[in-house]
């Protein structure tokens, strides 16, 4: 382990939308093509039914130590696609969609991070895992700290990009205005790509997402809760978050026994997930951390 200064100058770009108003800029997404891994490679695909009925798929790639990756909001797994070819040439790397997105389903009318904590938790278990290393961004982070207070002993480390304990009122007033119909054609091009169930599933994820400004009881997290987690944590977010103040991320480090912190300077909400079709500048700086960071070769301060 090492220590990471509140002030790492490590420039992480942007990503294609930050579901907030955010400024867009997009590059030709619908005829990219990704000179990455590819997730169709991975050697197993699979779905299993939570308790609640829902139906989560997931695919697992590469071999090593169990790594599980979880994406953000109007997202599927294919977010990670970019950071496949450092990863799963060591981590055994299982990439779920979340309820409601991509090819997962969601019997309720409405998004809870807690229940998809819990639906990652039973990916572990329908894989036969005992213990993971985990990374997650923003709703993917949130339902991490959910399954991290769940069950303590699964996991081992934790990153978590984005994330918070709590929707502050700039959160709730972004959600209360989200809208599918506010999106140019390119980012709706890209939503249907990931989304198979296409405009209705779509909006049915605008809808599941304002209906978090009503919700004050998912995302509740106070420092005794947080104090439960076991996991070595490193927290990453941006000091320009648009969604998240850089404080929430403080909060988390203070309560959270053994965590780290690398506050991104000039970083927004989206951090290193740039335009799809476009190059990943920033990502070698963020793989170097990660690996280090999930190695254990951080020597203590």
């Amino acid at each position: 382990m090492t220590y990471l200064s509140k002030a790492i100058s490590i420039n992480i770009l942007m990503l294609l939308f930050a579901v907030a108003g955010a400024t867009i800029t997009i590059k030709e997404v619908a005829a990219q093509e990704l000179q990455t891994y590819e997730l169709d490679e991975c050697h197993l695909e699979n779905d299993m039914i939570t308790p609640d009925g829902a139906e989560i798929y997931y695919r697992v790639c590469g071999e090593g130590p169990p790594l599980l990756l979880v994406h953000g909001f109007f997202a599927t797994g294919e977010l990670w696609e970019p950071f496949l070819d450092d990863l799963a040439s060591s981590y055994t790397v299982i990439v779920p969609d979340m309820r409601g997105h991509g090819r997962s389903s969601n019997p309720d009318d409405t998004f809870i991070h807690k229940k998809s904590g819990g639906d990652m938790l039973a990916v572990l278990d329908d894989l036969g895992i005992e213990e993971v290393q985990a990374v997650g961004f923003s709703s993917g982070a949130m339902s991490l700290l959910h399954a991290a207070t769940l069950q303590q002993d699964m996991f081992k480390s934790l990153v978590l990009l984005g994330g918070t304990t709590h929707f502050p009122e700039t959160s709730r007033a972004i959600q209360r205005n989200a809208g599918f119909e506010a999106f140019p054609p390119e980012v709706s091009t890209l939503l249907r790509r990931w989304h198979p169930g296409n405009d209705e599933q779509i909006r049915e994820l605008f809808a599941n997402f304002r209906d978090m400004a009503a919700n004050y009881r998912d995302m509740n997290f106070t420092e005794p809760l947080m104090g439960t987690i076991s996991a070595e944590t490193l927290i990453v977010h941006g000091d320009r978050d648009e969604h998240f103040p850089m404080e929430i991320a403080v909060r988390m480090y203070r309560a959270i026994p053994d965590a780290y912190l690398w506050i991104v300077p000039n970083g927004n909400h989206g951090l290193l997930f740039e335009v799809w079709g476009g190059s990943f500048p920033g990502s070698g700086a963020f793989i170097h951390v990660l690996q280090e960071f999930l190695s254990g070769e951080w020597p203590q301060q």
